[in-house]
């Protein structure tokens, strides 16, 4: 078939053509902006989950949402080398442009940008952050250096400023478990301000399963401030329509076989069923994608997965690190006590507590419960066992 036509987007963040099986995490932060706008208070969302489920996709859905409803939606990605004050001086700048252009402010906006500008030249003393910000900072606004407090300070101004205007902003903000944890305490304690003042400004967010658990320990009223919801593989019927409808649109169906297959292979994952569609569309002559099909496709898959998803995972890791993950996919994929996962080692639980701690501060493992860990990537352990064998040297 025209491979140009294919309706399959096995991309990172990249919307699917049929967004299936996330209604209730739509329709809670659609909720949740209507309520802001209308004065109320509501908890915000910080959606959680492995690799490759759709939560960078739901944060674009997040946006297309703001865009209806009038408000304002900046975003930004966080990793790991981010300097969060002058990440967040600029979001914050450009949030209040887009409410309102500086030749239309009003007073509160003018408030506004004067605690922006104390913000900016306090986490970057140069200027550099301050470009359009044509009014004197705001002494004793922003500017103590406490990121804690100036952050409630910088949220709380660009509230009132959106609220002059019948306006409201969103911070949406990728990969929050990167956040160093005096980061993640000012950012949640800048949306319990706006709260307090039942103000028209939040941020949502997604990241990695072990957020919650982050979030209560930088603040122990996070869990009343947020929703978490955890998302993960799509229902089967879900599943079906985010593979079947796409192809439809286009002219093409799916024998009935073909369809069980792929989502036997997939687990109803998003990434993966975008990777399997495309492999099956392109090996296709159609206009019916058949059993026969995708049993061709699978080998691929299997290859593009490796490559694209997988393998860049595991190069990131010393060898001793990819004999721990070997070992864990040895037991399987779910979480693995860490006891466990020494003694397939041959080794004390002690020796390899370091493998294990640097493993999650890559983001390759996270902690579900205290003693256990698990895979941040689907399928991970099927991977693994693919890769190398337990005892080897992994290949260069």
């Amino acid at each position: 078939m025209d491979r140009a036509r294919n309706p399959y987007t096995p991309n990172a963040g990249a919307p699917p053509r049929y967004f299936a099986g996330r209604a209730a995490e739509v329709e809670d932060f659609r909720i949740l902006l209507k309520r802001l706008a209308a004065g109320y208070t509501e908890q915000s969302v910080v959606v959680t989950g492995l690799r490759g489920v759709g939560k960078t996709v739901l944060l674009g859905e997040y946006r297309r949402i703001a865009d209806e409803e009038s408000w304002v939606a900046v975003d930004a990605e966080v990793s790991k080398n981010t300097d969060f004050g002058p990440q967040m001086a600029n979001l914050a700048r450009r949030a209040l442009l887009q409410v309102s252009p500086r030749a239309r402010w009003g007073d509160r906006a003018k408030a506004a940008a004067a605690a922006v500008k104390s913000f900016s030249l306090t986490v970057q003393p140069d200027g550099s952050l301050a470009g359009g910000l044509d009014v004197e900072r705001a002494w004793g606004k922003a500017d103590t250096g406490i990121l804690n407090e100036d952050l409630a300070d910088v949220f709380e101004a660009v509230g009132e400023a959106a609220r002059e205007k019948d306006s409201g902003v969103v911070f949406l903000f990728d990969e929050i478990q990167f956040l160093h944890k005096t980061a993640l305490e000012a950012l949640i304690g800048a949306v319990h301000r706006t709260v307090q003042r039942r103000l028209p400004v939040t941020f949502a967010g997604a990241g990695l399963p072990q957020l919650p658990g982050l979030a209560g320990e930088a603040k122990s009223y996070a869990e009343r401030l947020f929703k978490f919801p955890l998302i993960g593989e799509l229902p089967e019927p879900a599943a079906r329509d985010a593979l079947v409808r796409p192809a439809r649109a286009e002219g093409v169906d799916y024998e009935p076989a073909a369809v069980d297959e792929i989502i036997r292979y997939t687990e109803g994952y998003p990434y993966f069923l975008q990777e399997y569609g495309r492999a099956a569309w392109n090996i296709a002559e159609g206009p019916t994608i058949t059993a026969s099909d995708v049993a061709l496709a699978g080998e691929v898959v299997d290859a593009e997965l490796d490559e694209s998803f997988f393998r860049a995972r595991a190069q990131r890791s010393s060898p001793e690190e990819l004999r721990y993950m070997r070992a864990m996919a040895e037991l399987g994929a779910d979480a693995q006590k860490a006891g466990d996962v020494a003694t397939v080692l041959g080794k004390a639980s002690e020796q390899v507590a370091p493998i294990r701690a640097r493993l999650i501060n890559k983001g390759l493992l996270f902690t579900p419960r205290h003693g256990y860990a698990k895979f941040t990537v689907p399928q991970f352990d099927r991977f693994m066992k693919r890769y190398m064998e337990l005892d080897s040297v992994p290949p260069a």
